[in-house]
């Protein structure tokens, strides 16, 4: 008899579905709006009893993260995302024997990976304290005090962890697009907005401002070129990726369909070219995140089994190699060096296969498959016209696009993200291109909700409750 996970996460809090089957437009953007205000708030909320904080100097990594070191919310979204992956590896693999075409399937999943993303808030949280990246205060260490307030420490993050899961289920239930996505975006959006426009001098240089646009106009003053030349890589960098991003996003394969019932009368299926839009580079930015955080612990334990650093920068080893090189900044001063150029093919590399292989897994797990979307073209009274309405009939043509739209789109989103990040853009290359496709996405979903608010009889052919 199998076990019955959902037996457990009753247990859990949930946050519950809306009793109406579709939310007024206003309704969505406001609980959108609170999930956001509530992040911020919590970013700037630190953990009590907090004395070293280790963390501080992977900043980018906290973005990816949605996190803010040394906070309540330290955790970010990295245990959801873990959970995923390894879920996404398991099933994928057939270990869980779990069939996501059907309810049932798809109901075990969601208890399994509520239960997998709480053991990762709890196991991430002891890592970070217990490791020494968040330790309470050094004169306490060797005292019970100490080992009191790491509890103290692990119970905060715990908390912060658990809200940013339910927090996440808020957006998905009560407002447009997901937790997840919308506290990436958050974060990378601020962190552009500081690169590119922030006058004020560099901690680390006094003469050098921190945004990319005032340095570029006081490298043009006083004739320094070199200087020039990489604030506006940067610059055009960022917008080359923004800019290839939006068309790509906007690139599909539409199937034409007609309507059974209704004679005339047709539309067309949508097959993106970025098929599976941001998940592949969420999920490779996450595990890139964990590597380097847990590179860093062994390393501080004396175990350094992924690699070595050098200041803040990977030195040695499997960190070293996923690691992105500031290429072009290299190439315009003209200090290339082999080993930077083989570093860069890596890194190029490991985000390119990456993405396809979760872009991959994705589809199987999520019901993009062919198969899963010919059951709910046919359940929707569509079918494609001159071809009989047999689920297999449709599941043989979508398999001509699918498969390939899959493999293309992850190698285009891990392209690009290595690209960006190759380029030194205002961001990491991963943050730039979810903040794109999760805008983007968000816009369709708010016009989308809009036109059915001012033409209602829209939702009974395109999306019929």
């Amino acid at each position: 008899m199998a076990f019955d996970f959902s037996a457990i996460t009753r247990f859990f809090p949930e946050v519950i579905r809306p009793t109406e089957k579709r939310l007024p437009f206003k309704t969505k953007l406001i609980w959108t709006g609170l999930v956001m205000i509530v992040f911020f708030v919590l970013g700037f909320i630190p953990l009590a009893g907090l004395g070293q904080n280790s963390l501080q100097q992977f900043t980018q990594l906290s973005i990816i993260l949605g996190a803010s070191f040394g906070s309540v919310i330290s955790l970010g979204i990295g245990p959801i995302v873990t959970a995923s992956i390894v879920l996404q590896l398991l099933v994928g693999s057939g270990m869980f024997g779990i069939d996501m075409t059907n309810p049932v399937g798809r109901k075990k999943f969601a208890a399994i990976q509520k239960i997998a993303t709480l053991f990762f808030i709890a196991f991430e949280s002891a890592v970070f304290v217990f490791a020494g990246g968040l330790a309470p205060p050094a004169e306490f260490a060797g005292t019970s005090r100490f080992f009191t307030m790491q509890l103290l420490l692990i119970g905060q993050l715990f908390l912060g962890g658990y809200l940013i899961t339910l927090m996440d289920e808020v957006a998905l239930k009560w407002g447009f697009g997901s937790g997840v996505s919308l506290f990436i975006a958050g974060g990378v959006a601020q962190q552009i907005f500081v690169r590119a426009f922030n006058p004020l001098p560099s901690p680390t240089n006094p003469d050098v401002p921190v945004g990319q646009i005032p340095f570029l106009f006081k490298a043009l003053g006083i004739g320094d070129i070199t200087g020039a030349s990489i604030a506006v890589a940067a610059i055009v960098t960022t917008i080359v990726v923004f800019l290839v991003a939006v068309y790509a996003q906007s690139m599909k394969v539409e199937i034409p369909l007609s309507f059974g019932r209704v004679r005339g009368f047709g539309m067309r299926w949508p097959l993106k070219f970025i098929y599976t839009s941001n998940i592949p580079v969420i999920l490779i930015a996450a595990l890139m995140a964990n590597l380097q955080l847990w590179a860093r612990l062994l390393e501080s334990a004396g175990r350094p089994i992924l690699g070595t650093f050098s200041g803040n920068v990977p030195a040695t080893g499997l960190v070293f190699w996923t690691h992105s090189p500031n290429i072009l900044g290299a190439l315009i001063t003209g200090s290339t060096t082999s080993t930077m150029l083989l570093q860069a093919v890596a890194y190029m590399s490991f985000m390119i296969f990456g993405s396809i292989l979760f872009s991959v897994m994705w589809v199987k797990t999520s019901n993009m498959d062919a198969a899963s979307q010919a059951k709910q073209i046919l359940a929707s009274g569509l079918q494609i016209p001159g071809f009989r309405r047999d689920p297999r009939v449709l599941e043989s043509i979508l398999n001509r696009y699918i498969p390939a739209l899959t493999v293309m789109g992850g190698a285009l989103v891990g392209f690009l993200a290595a690209f960006a990040d190759l380029g030194d853009a205002l961001s990491r290359g991963t943050g730039i291109l979810l903040t794109v496709m999760i805008v983007y996405k968000l816009y369709e979903d708010i016009a989308k909700q809009h036109a059915f608010e001012m033409h209602p009889a829209l939702r009974k052919v395109i999306a019929p409750d």
